[in-house]
């Protein structure tokens, strides 16, 4: 199966051109300000893209999801889109997870403390995961910032060689997009804009 990963489209999602395959996964921060207007325009787009399943998960922009109920969300999510929020879904016996949680940073959308308030959203990561999604990245591995900051999260990046998915797909830090290998994970930072917020990146492709 051919996966298509993008991450911070910030509200520029219609101005993308994506390749063709099966699934889509957008790592979150799929709007500017997290307001209604902006998420039902998403979600607009997103449910009439040609792929078999889209994915995606919220990001620390993306207030929307974090205001409001399980129950409205539920209703806004079209029935082609898939919303993953601590929670999983088996596509063709491939197993993905997702969570839009990221490390302590202004007060912004799913901020938890480092340590034990975030460890026990990774906590829940099944140990058969495949296919990993998150907002933000593990420490060390394409999240430094433009000044030169590593800001992942190091419990994350603990809990990821704990489960060893095959896949960690991730955004939030701009300027750290690219992919890489270690030990034997494939790490992808998706993020489509750069630090600038210019629409710069291509979306990055993988296949299981």
């Amino acid at each position: 199966m051919k996966f298509i990963t993008i991450s911070d489209s910030h509200g520029q999602h219609r101005n993308l051109e994506l390749p063709k395959g099966d699934i889509i996964i957008h790592a979150g921060d799929i709007s500017r300000r997290g307001k209604e207007d902006e998420i039902k325009d998403f979600l607009d787009w997103y449910s009439g893209l040609d792929f078999e399943h889209k994915i995606f998960v919220a990001g620390n922009h993306d207030f929307f999801f974090e205001k409001n109920s399980d129950k409205y969300i539920a209703d806004i999510v079209p029935p082609e889109v898939t919303y993953l929020c601590d929670s999983g879904i088996t596509i063709n016996g491939i197993k993905i997870w997702g969570s839009p949680v990221t490390p302590w940073f202004h007060d912004w959308a799913f901020n938890r403390h480092r340590g034990e308030s975030i460890i026990r959203h990774w906590d829940l990561i099944p140990s058969d995961t495949d296919i990993l999604v998150t907002h933000g990245p593990a420490f060390g591995l394409l999240d430094k910032t433009i000044r030169g900051q590593t800001v992942g999260c190091e419990d994350l990046l603990n809990r990821i060689y704990e489960v060893h998915p095959k896949v960690h797909v991730f955004g939030h830090i701009h300027e750290a997009y690219g992919e890489m290998v270690s030990s034997g994970i494939k790490f992808i930072n998706a993020s489509v804009i750069d630090e600038n917020y210019l629409l710069k990146n291509e979306p990055i492709i993988f296949e299981i």
